[in-house]
């Protein structure tokens, strides 16, 4: 109920957006292009965080309600849909559907990141490799929740370093990205823009909720997806930057913190959003 109350806030331009908030927008506002939109995983209707909940549930009856299936007449199908906990076989049937299906949005979500262990396979012979070896385009992408958040082994990191030493001649394309437009600019892109590429996301868990990781709705509705974002509050004191730090992902919150509380004018912040 908090929920759904939030984003009504959201949508009344009371209140900036929020990760999620943008991921339903995205959805949105390609199936109203009449573009297909599904995504599988172990917990996609939920999200793993609570913080999707793309389906609610009639606690009477049971019945299922998703909001994004119920935009228009006119709109592209919506799925979002639990699968069951086989890494491998769920991300092999994504990637199928994602090769025949080349003008919809293709998603499988990992419960924590480090599961796409499981599919490894899948990874090595078929995502990263299949346009060299067989001419076979996919713009499937793999979202990944990523961050050191104390929860620990299996359940920490995407192994965001496996995903690099595999990529060679631009076969695959890996993010890590720090604002709720990004998100939504990121995944629209991955269906308008004329090419396809396999798309890696190391998805925030702490950043779903951290109410500095919001995005006014004008940066949703215009502009696009950067893949470096510079130090904005640089204005008026280039002269006096004395060292530039170059990061990814949630630990530019902690140095912006840190450079706030400090007060280190000195220091540049840049964020390195494609990696």
């Amino acid at each position: 109920e908090k929920l759904l109350k939030t984003r009504a806030s959201m949508a009344n331009g009371e209140a900036p957006l929020d990760w999620a908030m943008a991921e339903a927008l995205a959805f949105a506002s390609l199936s109203m292009d009449k573009v297909r939109i599904r995504m599988s995983g172990q917990d996609v209707e939920r999200g793993t965080f609570s913080h999707r909940h793309a389906a609610v549930h009639d606690i009477v009856t049971g019945q299922k309600y998703m909001s994004l299936q119920h935009l228009s007449d006119k709109q592209g199908p919506v799925d979002i849909d639990n699968s069951l906990l086989s890494e491998t076989g769920v991300l092999g049937f994504e990637y199928g559907y994602s090769l025949d299906t080349p003008d919809g949005l293709v998603i499988w979500e990992a419960q924590f990141g480090d599961f796409c262990n499981v599919a490894q396979v899948i990874i090595d012979q078929f995502i990263v490799s299949a346009e060299d070896k067989w001419r076979r385009l996919s713009g499937l992408v793999l979202l990944l929740p990523h961050g050191m958040e104390g929860q620990g082994p299996e359940h920490s990191s995407a192994r965001m370093e496996r995903f690099l030493s595999l990529a060679a001649q631009d076969n695959l394309q890996v993010v890590n990205l720090t604002t709720p437009a990004q998100y939504f600019h990121c995944l629209r892109r991955q269906v308008m823009r004329k090419i396809r590429k396999p798309l890696i996301v190391m998805s925030p868990k702490s950043l779903l909720r951290d109410p500095r990781v919001v995005s006014p709705l004008s940066e949703l509705s215009s502009g696009g997806f950067k893949r470096v974002i510079p130090d904005e509050p640089l204005n008026g004191r280039k002269k006096k930057v004395k060292r530039v730090l170059l990061c990814s992902g949630k630990i530019y919150y902690d140095l912006a913190k840190h450079r706030e509380e400090h007060k280190l004018s000195e220091v540049a912040i840049v964020r390195l959003e494609q990696i």
